[in-house]
């Protein structure tokens, strides 16, 4: 695996909370959508059972929560969900910063 190929998949597939915190700032959202709004905005695909693990972690962790709706599972972040966000933006852009 080429160095940018590692490099991409860590900061994608292998982060994919990065993504949903991300998405779910701006909306409530069914879980099944996400991997299709994933590969739209972020154009990667990530697994088809990932996205599911990924919120359960986050859920349980109390950085998203979620209720049933209509017999589906709405998910939106919670304050602890935008603190974390936050905190990933802030070290993506040190990183920037200290590799000019």
């Amino acid at each position: 695996m080429l160095p940018i190929e590692r490099l991409q998949k860590s900061n994608t597939i292998e982060n994919l909370w990065i993504y949903i915190l991300s998405i779910l700032k701006n909306r409530e959202i069914y879980a099944w959508k996400i991997p299709a709004i994933i590969e739209k905005e972020f154009k990667f695909k990530p697994g088809k059972i990932t996205p599911y693990r990924v919120l359960y972690r986050l859920e349980k962790a109390g950085f998203v929560k979620s209720e049933l709706r209509e017999r589906r599972r709405v998910y939106q972040i919670t304050e602890k969900g935008k603190g974390e966000l936050k905190v990933a933006k802030n070290f993506y852009r040190e990183i920037l910063r200290k590799l000019k």
